[in-house]
């Protein structure tokens, strides 16, 4: 048995705003004792919650201990941190209680693993130094194994570049009662230097470190920069996170020895840099340490979903170069030998309702027909392919066929039903049917479907092309719909967010748009549903969000 298998069955902008966005959780009274400069001082990147269990949460905080203190500066002195966990706002009724020690070479950040729990239960925790305590944040544990909910509905995000916009789709997320939790697909953070992307002139707020990240330091402050952010101090507070990352919280189109956006020559070993990313990133998100080196892991919602989550990142060959034929090399793979065996294996004993599969990259084919010639450069922008022509974007699955085949031939064979990926990535929003072939589909039947949700900030079409969203990219959404019937809806230029609820009966997405991604107070609106009828491997749209 695997860790993994063994981890599935056991299972400043300012503090201030970051207060004011939490008052809805303690009350007034536990917010006015909460403010003040020594709180502040402590607790200035929040707190957070993740990988919930049905007997358990994994709680996170950053502790301050000085000015000196600060991320990735390596000062600071060891600061013991108390942690609670109760059953109310108040804590009156305390059910858990612990203490651990922040230092310097955990960047002052610390997780506590608490168990003992009660299943599908709202808790509230905090974190206390010297008597003074953090912010009060809610969370709640997953459904027992063999509980039979009646849904289970998390949140769905990727792709926040801070440089791009305001993340107000977290605090949408944060505003929400009725969510499990909130499933992060990866590019938590971009590691370019400032003005890269976008260029100077468009940039919103500019990043930190100013410079492209390379070293622990670097990652550690853009981390902490991010956790500032009033919106993400709100959602990480209100909701657990379940996390994995994509190439961006190490360097573009990452694979296991190197990046596009790596020069060993000048900016020294690989290796070296993507270790740094990983400590930061495992000190930085609320995600267990004991699968330091991989976020690929298992969490299992009662007898309605197990959701298997995958790490395309850090074992993965080099992207081939469109048109070499290579994407099709038996050699080559996207997950890695022991990951797709253990997915597989993890598809085929799953005795839940819907295997939920949270994949960083999109894995329905895409073949891309007749694009107008004003499109070539902004689509090959956003999906990473060459100007030159559009083929495939091999940095997906489509780079990697010999592995998607296998994977998708293991559901056909073995009459898998109910596989749902969910996917980030390329900062559009698309509701797929997965066939085993794409070329003859539909008379090729799917053996899964796919909900692709867009940005939380990062350009998109109309961003590349500065022009108003839903104009000139309609053309681009024809095209690829006209060249791939399984695609069923697609939406190039939104940003905004998704909701995923699962029931017996299916699974739905509401996709979730802003109405402008450089207004920190953005309102949002539905913009399409979709959903997977249990038994069905189709994705159709829904009349309406779910209530």
């Amino acid at each position: 048995m695997t860790d993994h298998d063994h981890l599935s069955r056991r299972s400043a902008v300012t503090a201030v705003a970051a207060t004011a966005a939490l008052l809805p959780l303690a009350g007034a009274a536990t917010a006015h004792a909460q403010d003040g400069p020594d709180r502040r001082r402590f607790f200035r990147h929040g707190i957070a919650s993740g990988d919930p269990l049905p007997d358990g949460i994994l709680l996170w905080t950053r502790v301050t201990p000085n000015d000196d203190a600060t991320p990735g500066s390596g000062r600071g002195p060891a600061t013991k941190v108390a942690w609670q966990v109760a059953k109310d706002a108040d804590f009156a009724t305390v059910v858990a209680h612990g203490s651990l020690t922040a230092t310097a070479a955990a960047d002052h950040t610390v997780k506590a693993d608490v168990r003992g729990l009660r299943p599908a239960t709202r808790y509230y925790y905090r974190f206390t130094v010297d008597g003074q305590h953090s912010p009060v944040g809610r969370t709640r544990t997953a459904p027992a194994a063999g509980a039979k909910p009646g849904n289970v509905r998390f949140g769905v995000v990727s792709c926040a570049n801070w440089e791009s916009g305001y993340f107000s789709p977290y605090r949408h997320l944060a505003a929400r009662g009725d969510l499990d939790a909130v499933l992060h697909l990866g590019d938590y953070l971009y590691e370019y230097k400032s003005g890269e992307y976008p260029a100077f002139k468009y940039v919103v707020r500019p990043h930190s470190p100013a410079h492209e990240l390379l070293t622990l330091a670097d990652y550690r402050i853009r981390h902490g920069v991010h956790k500032t952010d009033p919106d993400a101090l709100a959602m990480h507070a209100t909701h657990p996170v379940i996390a994995i990352w994509d190439d961006h919280e190490f360097a573009d189109n990452a694979w296991k020895g190197g990046a596009v956006n790596h020069t060993p020559d000048t900016e020294g070993p690989w290796g070296a840099r993507m270790a740094a990313a990983k400590q930061a990133y495992f000190e930085w998100m609320p995600v267990r340490p004991s699968i330091a080196g991989t976020t690929y892991r298992r969490l299992r919602f009662g007898n309605l979903a197990d959701l298997h989550l995958l790490d395309l990142r850090s074992f993965r060959d080099e992207q081939a170069k469109t048109g070499s034929g290579a994407v099709d090399d038996p050699s080559r793979t996207i997950t890695g030998r022991a990951q797709l065996d253990w997915l597989k294996k993890g598809l085929a004993g799953s005795d839940t309702a819907w295997r939920l599969v949270g994949t960083s990259v999109m894995i329905s084919q895409v073949a891309f027909g007749s694009i107008p010639a004003h499109l070539l450069g902004p689509l090959a922008d956003v999906l990473g392919i060459p100007k030159e022509g559009l083929a495939i974007n091999t940095d997906q699955w489509d780079g990697y066929t010999d592995d998607r085949h296998e994977l998708l031939s293991h559901l056909s064979d073995r009459g898998i039903d109910n596989t749902v990926f969910l996917t980030g990535d390329i900062h559009m929003a698309w509701a797929n049917d997965v066939p085993l072939e794409a070329a003859t589909y539909p008379a090729t039947k799917p053996v899964a479907t796919e909900f692709v949700v867009t940005s939380v900030t990062s350009d998109n079409v109309d961003d590349f092309l500065h022009v108003a969203p839903h104009t000139i990219s309609l053309a681009g959404v024809a095209a690829i719909r006209a060249a791939n019937r399984h695609v069923k809806w697609l939406d190039m230029d939104s940003h905004g967010y998704s909701v995923l609820d699962v029931s017996a009966e299916r699974t739905q997405m509401d996709y979730f748009g802003i109405s402008d991604k450089t207004d920190p107070n953005a309102t949002t609106e539905l913009l399409r549903s979709y959903r997977t009828l249990s038994g069905t491997q189709q994705v159709e749209k829904a009349d309406r969000p779910v209530a």
